[in-house]
Parts: structure tokens; C-alpha cells; sequence
């Protein structure tokens, strides 16, 4: 426990808003971060530490930092609404809480200011949100968990529950369209036009069952319950009865270390590799679904496995003392200037990384998850 918190210690201490040290694709670009789901993610775990430790030092570190970057009249220094990146819509979550914490209304302004994106959102035929406006027509499992959660928490304290249909509606897509029913688990992605080069021009779909998409893709259906009005029955069902699905499903292909493969159903396949930030995802998701009574009890085990599995496995101490956590795809995506194809190839391509805010963070809340109902680390 002590070593999981010396490292969440030193990665606030060696990071400024400007220039987190877990935001590794902006500290290889050499650019300055901006408002991103990265930080987003390393945000939402800060706030989970001190939900469940009531360490101040943990709310001064993340009312901080993006304090910085929200103005008073709720813009957001690096964040572009007309943007339209699905994205960037993640961090939101964090002024929700923020706001209930600290009462400060240029957050709730913020929160305003994000939501206008969501309202102009371009969409595909289907009625499900673009991934971005750089990529039309196109569904991300990513982008599930990036808007969702946020949409449903402005529509249930602010916006009178007026668009839960919607909600509904684009998760009941994703769930007809995206699962493959022979094995309960999820395409990457969908292009509801058949233009991307990448996808299946009968079914629309990619190639490959990506681990951190279908990581995202739970904390989308777990999030999103969770945000949703207890009495709204229709909807947490939907919701539930999917992420149990899935649960299901990728329970069976744990590695007996805890971890889960990159390419999740090819395991054993050469170069495919047990990645730390899906496996940390899904420990969070096993272990705060079956907290809220939506999984088996006995599903708790497999997520105490994962969680033990990359503390075991990934995190590491080098020779300096330093605390590291390994084994983190960087980036993995569809299309975009460097053309990627989506093939099985191209997931084992991608680098590989230490301390990216993307294994980090559900790492992090794993971790909390594990502090809730008191399981050891080891």
C-alpha cells in the first residue's frame, strides 16, 4: 500500500499542469499539455484518492490543476467545443465533483461550456455521436466512456433527464452493432458509412478486439449507470445487463497472471503481450461492479487477481528508487494521418510505455476500489 501511494505522491510532485509527467504523448511531441483525456483520467483518480482517504493534499493537487486551466467565465484554456472531439469531453467529469467540492461557478460554467459540444455533436446514421469530426461517421468504444458518463451526469442534474433516450439509445447501438455474439466481446470500432479504408465493407466493423477499448468501453457502462437516476429502471438495465455480458465474457480470457492480452482474444498469438492499462481498467470494473451489486460476488476474485497481477507484474522500482508503472500501450487508433489499419500487426506496433496517465489512472482507481472493501494488495 505504502509504495502505491509514495508513487502517486511522486507523480504529483514532479507534475504542473502545464507539464504532467503522465502525459507522455505530449512530453514526446514537446508541446505543453492542454485539455485533454489523458489528463483527465490522472484527474478523476486524484479525486478518487482523496474520496477515499480524505487527504486534503489530494483535492489541493487536482482543484489545482484545473483551476489553471478553467477561466472565470468558464472557458477552458486548450479546449475548443467546435473541435468537436469526443475526447476532450472526458475531463469534464472531474468539474462535476470539483464544483460539489469547492463551490467555485467557473466550473460550473465549464461544465455549460463542454456540454455545448455535446449538443452539436455531428452524428452517424444510426444517432450515435461522431468519435470526431476528423473522423465521421465513426464509433469508438473509446468514445463510449469519453462522453457518455459526462452526458448522463449533466442530463441528470441539470438538464431534467431530457435526453436519456438519446443515451440509451446510442448504447443499445453499440450493443447490436459492435458485439460479436459468438464471443460477448467488442469491435474497436465502426464506420456507419463503409468509407474508412480500415473497416469491413459489409459490417461496417474493424478488424480486432482492442483490450483498452473494451477496458474504456466498461467504465462507459459502469460510469454511466452509476451517473443515472436510481428509478430510472429502463436505462440501468440496458446498462447493467451489458457490462454483466461483458464481464462475462472477458473473465474468460484472464491470463492466469491476472492480466489480459492487448489483442484480447488472439492470447499466445506471437508478440501479443499482457498490457498493464486494459488489465487495470478491467480490475476497477470487476471490482466496483461487484461493489454496487451489479456482478456475482464471486466476480470480485478476478478483479482482485487483475489488480494483484500489475502490482506484481508492472510496477516496478529501478535503480534510482523511483517508482514505475510498465508495460502501457501508448496510443492505439483507426485511420488518421498515419493510416492506421487496425490489423493485428498494427496493435503490436504501437509503443509501449512507463507512466502514462492512460495505465495510471484506472490503476489508481483500482486501487481505490481496493481500499473500499479492504482486500490486501498482496
Amino acid at each position: 500500500m505504502d509504495v502505491i501511494e509514495n508513487y502517486i505522491e511522486m507523480i504529483m510532485r514532479k507534475s504542473t499542469p502545464e507539464y504532467p509527467i503522465w502525459n507522455i504523448e505530449k512530453i514526446r511531441e514537446g508541446k505543453k499539455a492542454t485539455w485533454d483525456y489523458i489528463d483527465g483520467c490522472m484527474i478523476k483518480a486524484v479525486l478518487e484518492m482523496y474520496s477515499i482517504t480524505g487527504d486534503k493534499k489530494y483535492l489541493e493537487f487536482a482543484d489545482g490543476f484545473v483551476d489553471f486551466k478553467v477561466n472565470d467565465d468558464g472557458s477552458i484554456t486548450g479546449y475548443n467545443a467546435d473541435e468537436l472531439n469526443i475526447d476532450n469531453v472526458n475531463a469534464g467529469k472531474t468539474l462535476f465533483e470539483l464544483y460539489d467540492l469547492t463551490g467555485k461557478e467557473k466550473y460550473r460554467k465549464a461544465m455549460d461550456n463542454i456540454y455545448s459540444q455535446i449538443q452539436k455533436m455531428p452524428r452517424t446514421a444510426e444517432g450515435n455521436f461522431w468519435h470526431k469530426k476528423i473522423y465521421p461517421n465513426q464509433v469508438w468504444l473509446d468514445g463510449m466512456y469519453m462522453g457518455q458518463p459526462f452526458y448522463m451526469e449533466y442530463d441528470t442534474r441539470f438538464g431534467g433527464k431530457a435526453h436519456y433516450e438519446d443515451i440509451k439509445n446510442q448504447f443499445a447501438n453499440v450493443i447490436r452493432i459492435m458485439k460479436n455474439p459468438l464471443n460477448g466481446l467488442y469491435y474497436h470500432a465502426y464506420d456507419s458509412s463503409r468509407e474508412a479504408f480500415w473497416c469491413d465493407k459489409v459490417t461496417g466493423l474493424s478488424q480486432n478486439i482492442w483490450l483498452r477499448a473494451i477496458g474504456w468501453y466498461s467504465m462507459a457502462l459502469l460510469d454511466t449507470y452509476e451517473k443515472a437516476d436510481p428509478e430510472e429502471n429502463e436505462i440501468r438495465k440496458l446498462l447493467s445487463d451489458a457490462f454483466k455480458d461483458l464481464c462475462s465474457s472477458m473473465i474468460k480470457y484472464q491470463h492466469e497472471s491476472g492480466l489480459w492480452y492487448q489483442v484480447v482474444n488472439f492470447g499466445g498469438m506471437e508478440r501479443n503481450y499482457l498490457e498493464t492499462s486494459g488489465s487495470s481498467i478491467m480490475a476497477y470494473a470487476l471490482l466496483k461492479g461487484t461493489r454496487l451489486g451489479l456482478l456475482p460476488e464471486e466476480y470480485r476474485e478476478y478483479g482482485i487477481k487483475a489488480f494483484r497481477g500489475v502490482t506484481r507484474d508492472r510496477l516496478t522500482v529501478d535503480e534510482k528508487g523511483d517508482i514505475h508503472l510498465d508495460g502501457i500501450c501508448l496510443v492505439a487508433g483507426l485511420g488518421g494521418n498515419n493510416n492506421r489499419p487496425g490489423t493485428y500487426d498494427y496493435y503490436m506496433s504501437e509503443p509501449v510505455v512507463k507512466d502514462d496517465a492512460k495505465g495510471v489512472g484506472p490503476y489508481l482507481i483500482a486501487y481505490t476500489e481496493m481500499r473500499r472493501i479492504g482486500a490486501a494488495i498482496d
